[in-house]
């Protein structure tokens, strides 16, 4: 799966896509490091094979992961500067929750996150829906990228 590119100084805007799962009762935050525990476990059942990156966007400062929230249960999240600086991902939200506009929210919350960082723009590494990216955020592919940072794992 290849990369793609986003221009971070072209991102939709951050509050109404807030605010519009925030009626539905869903808080789109940054992860806290007493979270950590309750976080990975939910990781093991539901995306395991992305545990291991969550973890480490715990240990940036500030955290590098963000939560889909309501009512005290997980629904989704975000991750950024994980695999490698500068590179958004991993993402997902509960199967069950999913075409509420979570996923819409967790992306551009840790997009604009990037952005507040001063990068100009970031990396989605090992893209599976590409038309969606380039979609919502006018994200092009990286030519010549697939596997990319991936090459070599062990898994």
């Amino acid at each position: 799966m290849p990369d793609m590119l986003v221009k971070l100084y072209e991102l939709p805007e951050l509050a109404p896509v807030l605010n519009r799962v925030a009626g539905e009762g869903i808080a789109i935050r940054v992860a806290k490091a007493p979270e950590k525990p309750r976080v990975v476990a939910w990781m093991d059942a539901y995306f395991p094979w992305w545990t291991a990156e969550v973890e480490v966007s715990f240990s940036r400062l500030p955290i590098s992961c963000f939560l889909a929230v309501q009512g005290g249960e997980l629904l989704g999240f975000a991750c950024y500067d994980s695999i490698c600086p500068n590179f958004f991902g991993p993402t997902a939200v509960l199967e069950s929750e999913r075409r509420r506009g979570i996923g819409n929210a967790l992306l551009l919350a840790a997009l604009h996150a990037q952005r507040a960082q001063g990068f100009a723009y970031a990396i989605i590494g090992g893209v599976g829906p590409a038309d969606y990216y380039a979609k919502t955020v006018g994200a092009m592919i990286i030519e010549g990228s697939d596997p990319g940072i991936f090459t070599g794992l062990l898994c």
